[in-house]
């Protein structure tokens, strides 16, 4: 055999492998996604069918819109590969996009539930509370140095504007009895 003939035959043989593999990845990949939607179909179903509440069930439902986004991103993307295989001409950009755009959309999936709301409200209330505390204990140990605490300074701040009004008091009460000690001097002269 020449070894023209012995290289159509070797390139044949990677042809007939090559195809193989590009057909047993598209049939993995379609029985893939055919599996992973039954499943979301069966997790639904029994999600719909549960005593849980509003809010536990919006979540899931978030997660499982979210999960969509990503498996028709998933299936995007096989069909640029595929394009890619045919020999069309894909831009890299388009790869990205495709996987960028799943990410905002299944963002938004999951955010825009009351679950995604309850649970950012819980940790803001965490958060503010374990402010608090610390907030609380390093009051103490300034107090406890002898600095002045912020409850001091507010104490020493109410008593100015005590103070304060009662200096006013006693100026309109010092102006009043000056206001009659001018008009006995005017009557007597």
């Amino acid at each position: 055999m020449s070894e023209s003939n012995q290289s159509t035959v070797g390139g044949e043989q990677w042809s007939e492998y090559v195809e193989e593999m590009n057909q047993s990845f598209v049939e993995a990949f379609e029985q893939n996604m055919r599996m992973q939607t039954e499943f979301l179909d069966s997790w639904r179903a029994s999600i719909a069918d549960s005593g849980l509440d509003e809010t536990t069930v919006d979540g899931m439902q978030g997660a499982s819109r979210a999960y969509e986004v990503w498996m028709e991103a998933a299936e995007a993307q096989y069909e640029l590969v595929s394009e890619t295989l045919r020999g069309e001409d894909v831009e890299l950009e388009a790869f990205r996009d495709v996987w960028l755009n799943a990410a905002n959309d299944a963002f938004k999936e999951v955010m825009g539930t009351s679950a995604f709301a309850a649970a950012t409200g819980q940790t803001v209330g965490d958060m503010l509370e374990a402010s608090e505390q610390f907030d609380q204990a390093s009051q103490e140990t300034l107090g406890s140095f002898g600095f002045a605490t912020a409850e001091d300074v507010d104490e020493v701040g109410e008593r100015l504007v005590e103070l304060e009004r009662r200096q006013h008091a006693v100026e309109q009460q010092l102006d009043h009895l000056a206001g009659m000690i001018e008009e006995a001097t005017d009557d007597d002269s």
